[in-house]
């Protein structure tokens, strides 16, 4: 198998395609639900604090590493991230291994954020129809959203299926973007999706500022006081490590850094595209959604009607919850219920589907760039495959498998990843050769301190993260101390299958990798720029 681009691999139509791609994986439902929960239990506008430190020692650099080695590995027609590892250690026959992780860990996560994802287009339908109109108290909300989920048959739904339908729907629809491609599937609906999303919640964020004080006999109980609320720090809170590590998992969580999509989508790009302000343009866009639409919907809204004294406890209950439960109540008090209603779980849906494709894009381009596979098979194969992966997260759900999945999808594998591209570029590869890959045709030169902080303080960081946790909390976890005794069973086998998941991609790698020409006789570096090539695809000078 040769070792230069295959002549069949996709690529991004525009240079705003990649930004918008970047970006789309990165805004999802943590940008909406998970952040206000997390500043409100850790500290308010402390909690900044910490988030802004991880955001410029953590996320910023990893965002740019992962551009970076994408487009590099992407030049010897690596799209996922064990060839991209190879190409950073050459003379290493294992290092690939550990770039399973990179196709491995956005695949346990789409096996129920999928899910999770399917129920914002059933609450869409929902809201706009009125149908969990009557469930007019949180009590009454809980039960049509467990009725929903399957947890209980009641008053709004006697089974599944229309939850498990929804489900379909949603898997259909991830599959057929994917099978589109890049340009044509992921760059199209990226486009589309987030100047949507971007509207949507502007509307959100407006209707809620101008709420003030719904109820003239409690004054305080006003968005700005909500604002308050969350952003007036508890510094007392920065003194806990917990809201340190807290902080540090939303940046991974909403950067979408560690997990080894930014790679895959990074490798269609040419020796000719930026990585440094194009990477940082996504990140921007990112945070825009996370800090001021994020920052000003759920948590302002709920304090306004429900109070200070329950604001903690709506917060203290999840992101779940908050989406499902307490902010169509908030919705339902106000006029045009249906349709703001309708617009919030739209917004949702629409930043989870472009996270979606993102976790399944590494395996396909996995298929399709090591093992030959046109991209169409590759994606019906990935989808046989996933859909029935899928299922113990869907059926399982009471058990605790779903919390299991996020756990090891969603934290462990993030920081080990990252941990290992870290040290990987900055020190294997080497900070100079790394911090001249970076500048290859870019379009901003980096603050010279980033080169200390590439090589240093981001792999630092990341130790401490791992050690605090080998320190305090790996052995429960491996025992399920936490996991209620008839759960057990369901816990061990789907720990069972992500373990049998993962030996059957490290075995699909070495077959991949038995193909290759000997290390020998491969290319040191990346085809070069070729004369003219410096140009975007639209024609936007580079």
């Amino acid at each position: 198998m040769a070792d230069s681009t295959p002549a069949q691999r996709g690529t991004w139509g525009s240079r705003i395609g990649i930004i918008m791609a970047v970006a789309g994986s990165a805004v999802g439902i943590g940008n909406f639900l998970r952040f206000p929960v997390q500043a409100a239990r850790n500290g308010g506008g402390a909690f900044m604090i910490p988030y802004f430190v991880s955001l410029l020692l953590l996320g910023i650099p990893l965002m740019w590493v992962e551009w970076t080695i994408g487009r590099y590995g992407g030049g010897f027609g690596h799209g996922s991230a064990p060839g991209a590892f190879q190409s950073l250690w050459r003379k290493n026959r294992f290092i690939k291994y550990f770039g399973v992780i990179g196709i491995f860990g956005p695949l346990v996560i789409f096996m129920y954020y999928c899910y999770v994802e399917s129920w914002l287009l059933g609450y869409s339908f929902y809201a706009l129809t009125g149908k969990y109109a009557s469930a007019a108290n949180p009590e009454g909300m809980k039960a049509f959203l467990e009725g929903y989920q399957g947890l209980e048959s009641n008053q709004y739904f006697s089974s599944m299926w229309p939850a498990y339908i929804f489900f379909l729907i949603t898997f259909a629809l991830n599959m057929i973007v994917l099978y589109r491609g890049i340009s044509g599937g992921i760059e199209k609906v990226c486009n589309l999706a987030l100047p949507m999303l971007a509207v949507l919640g502007i509307i959100i964020a407006v209707r809620v500022l101008f709420l003030g004080a719904p109820d003239p006999a409690k004054p305080d109980w006003s968005t700005i006081n909500g604002l308050g609320y969350l952003w007036n720090p508890d510094f007392g809170q920065l003194t806990k490590a917990s809201v340190w590590m807290a902080a540090a998992g939303q940046i991974f969580f909403t950067l979408s850094v560690g997990i080894g999509a930014i790679i895959t989508y990074a490798s269609y790009l040419s020796r000719a595209d930026d990585v440094t302000l194009s990477g940082l343009t996504a990140t921007s866009a990112n945070e825009f959604a996370e800090v001021v639409l994020g920052g000003t919907i759920a948590i302002p809204a709920c304090y306004a009607f429900f109070g200070p004294d329950a604001i903690k406890g709506i917060a203290d209950s999840g992101a779940f919850n908050l989406g499902f439960v307490t902010m169509p109540l908030v919705f339902a008090k106000i006029p045009m219920s249906a349709v703001f209603g309708g617009c919030w779980f739209i917004m949702l849906f629409l930043a989870g589907i472009t996270s979606s494709i993102s976790l399944v894009q590494p395996a396909i381009a996995f298929l399709e760039d090591e093992f030959d596979i046109e991209r169409k098979n590759a994606v019906k194969l990935f989808a046989a495959v996933s859909f029935v992966l899928c299922q113990p997260a869907i059926f399982m759900l009471s058990r605790g498998v779903m919390d299991d999945l996020d756990f090891w999808g969603g934290t462990v594998l993030l920081v080990i990843f990252a941990t290992t591209e870290s040290i990987l570029f900055a020190w294997v590869f080497g900070i100079d050769k790394a911090w001249d890959e970076i500048h290859v045709a870019a379009r901003m030169r980096l603050p010279g301190i980033y080169k200390f902080i590439i090589k240093y303080v981001t792999p630092l960081f990341l130790l401490t993260i791992i050690g605090m946790w080998l320190y305090q909390d790996w052995w429960p976890v491996i025992v399920m101390k936490n996991v209620k005794p008839a759960d057990k069973p369901f816990v061990l086998q789907s720990r069972l299958m992500l373990l049998g998941t993962f030996l059957a991609l490290c075995v699909m790698v070495h077959i991949a990798w038995r193909k290759r020409r000997p290390i020998s006789a491969q290319p040191d570096v990346p085809p070069p720029v070729a004369a003219g090539e410096a140009t975007d695809k639209k024609g936007d000078s580079q």
